[in-house]
């Protein structure tokens, strides 16, 4: 019911996302609560920041919220004055340590493409990257955490302020506001009224042929929706920020509500960044309107890599029921695949049950395994490094990290390309067939590639790289399917080197399989 309407919302926000009027593009943080150096990069009107407790997704949040010059806000709102506050007595030796902060600013404005630049040295100060006229956009901005939405024991002082014969004023709100909470939650609204007393304010609630209630009564769910209704209804190019979007609401909640921000995103040109730790959120998102954030062992915070879906998914609890193996780049990818083309058929394993998944090389094998171990989830993960790597740290350190729980298996050969290389040249007739040319004129594209760079000062795997993009544009194939091909064809073989992983593939799964079966 939700998923056809999400991936229409999709396409339509992702193709009037260059015409928004405003969009916040690009945001870099230097020297800031813990974060050496981070840049974030927005494409899709909707964002939703991911990451572990301490990643930096309330900082990045807050940055963003200091962007604009926001309309009918006081001096001290929207700064980082304000946002990002130190302990600095004027007495004592305890205080926050603070270096250099620096928040850029990359924009789309109606008038043109524009930069900005927060600096704090000895105070904060803006500037605008030498340009002696340009200005701060101006742009509404709504910044919240729904977790601490009027909590109960804010607006009780309504009630301990009130005197007889003083009765608050009542502001109803508008039928939008109301249809964008009901669309949300259970109930039909006959009224919604805003009690104000001073800068005190307490929703008041009439069902339709039901009970009348103040929002001291209301579940912690339906008062988050009824407060972020009130804000977002009526808001236009806006900037609108919520931490920690999906607390007190169930997951179905939380993807209605997701859709119902990227209506208003398409309809009102609204940009959204949202933070959470909840799956459903993610997944109420495409790809690219997910940012993840990492915090290395160093200490310092990135952006994880898009394709890192395997290492992200174990991290939000998606891996149940699969085994997960993870390899280093897109070659050792396909080569797993091409093993269990045929491993799967003949364990009479489903494929989804089996997920192989890539990282940006072999050095960042132990930080996985270390946090895989933190979230009881190591037992759902084989580590596949290349065969360059025989004898070298990189196991010893995934061991150690994963209290040596993990299990480590090497590709065949050294580097990659090279063993893809020499297995095509040994079954060139059969490859060629797959691909449906000639063995005429698939060993000549390959004697000439091997000409072509006999003389190459390159070590043999960036050679060996080299030849099969040569050979895959050939064929109008990728790279990928190629080495995908031969592993197919070689882990079929039982004289082949690749048969020693492709049974350590089989014995893992089997593993996997009865300790699954335990578990139920």
């Amino acid at each position: 019911m939700i998923e056809r309407p999400l991936r229409e919302l999709w396409e339509s926000l992702l193709g009037k996302a260059p015409h928004f009027p405003q969009f916040l593009r690009r945001l870099r943080l230097q020297g800031i609560r813990g974060i050496d150096d981070l840049t974030v990069d927005f494409t899709y009107p909707v964002t939703v920041i991911a990451g572990e407790n301490a990643s930096g997704k309330s900082t990045l949040l807050f940055a963003a919220a200091c962007a604009y010059r926001v309309p009918g806000a006081g001096p001290r709102d929207f700064v980082p004055s304000s946002l990002f506050p130190a302990y600095r007595p004027k007495t004592g030796r305890r205080g926050d340590e603070r270096k250099e902060i620096v928040l850029d600013y990359d924009y789309s404005t109606p008038e043109d493409y524009r930069s900005m630049r927060w600096r704090y040295s000895s105070g904060w100060n803006r500037s605008f990257f030498r340009r002696p006229r340009a200005t701060q956009p101006t742009r509404a901005v709504y910044l919240s955490t729904l977790a601490n939405l009027t909590h109960p024991s804010e607006v009780r002082s309504i009630l301990s302020r009130s005197r007889p014969g003083i009765e608050p004023a009542e502001t109803p709100l508008t039928a939008s506001q109301i249809e964008f909470a009901q669309e949300l939650l259970p109930f039909r609204y006959g009224e919604v009224v805003d009690l104000s007393l001073g800068n005190r304010r307490l929703l008041y609630a009439v069902q339709e042929g039901g009970p009348q209630y103040s929002e001291l009564q209301m579940a912690a769910g339906e008062r988050a929706i009824l407060r972020l209704s009130q804000a977002l209804a009526q808001l236009d190019d806006a900037l609108v920020l919520i931490d920690e979007v999906e607390v007190g609401l169930h997951p179905w909640i939380q993807q209605l509500l997701m859709l119902q921000l990227q209506r208003l995103a398409l309809r009102r040109g609204l940009q959204i960044l949202v933070t959470t730790h909840s799956p459903v959120v993610l997944d109420s998102v495409p790809s690219y309107g997910r940012v993840f954030l990492e915090r290395r062992r160093d200490g310092r915070v990135r952006v994880a890599p898009p394709y890192r879906d395997m290492v992200q998914n174990a991290l939000y609890g998606r891996s149940v029921d699969a085994l997960n193996f993870l390899c280093e780049d897109e070659v050792a990818e396909a080569l797993l695949d091409g093993i269990f083309d045929n491993l799967l058929l003949r364990q009479d394993i489903r494929r989804e049950s089996v997920r192989v998944g890539r990282d940006t090389g072999a050095a960042e094998f132990p930080t996985h395994a270390a946090a895989f171990r933190k979230f009881g989830r190591i037992r759902d993960f084989v580590f596949i490094l290349d065969g360059d790597q025989r004898g070298g740290a990189v196991e010893e350190k995934i061991r150690a990290a994963s209290g040596d729980r993990a299990v480590v298996l090497y590709l065949p050969g050294g580097v990659p390309e090279v063993w893809v290389w020499k297995s095509i040249s040994r079954h060139c007739g059969e490859i060629a067939a797959e691909l449906n040319v000639t063995v005429d004129e698939f060993r000549g594209t390959m004697d000439r590639a091997d000409s072509i760079y006999a003389q190459a000062s390159d070590g043999p795997g960036e050679i060996a790289k080299s030849k099969l993009r040569q050979l895959a544009g050939s064929v109008r194939r990728r790279v990928p399917e190629i080495c995908r091909l031969v592993s197919r064809i070689e882990s079929a073989r039982r004289e082949s080197d690749m048969q020693p992983l492709a049974e350590r593939l089989g014995e893992a799964l089997e593993r996997w399989r009865a300790q699954r079966d335990e578990w139920r």
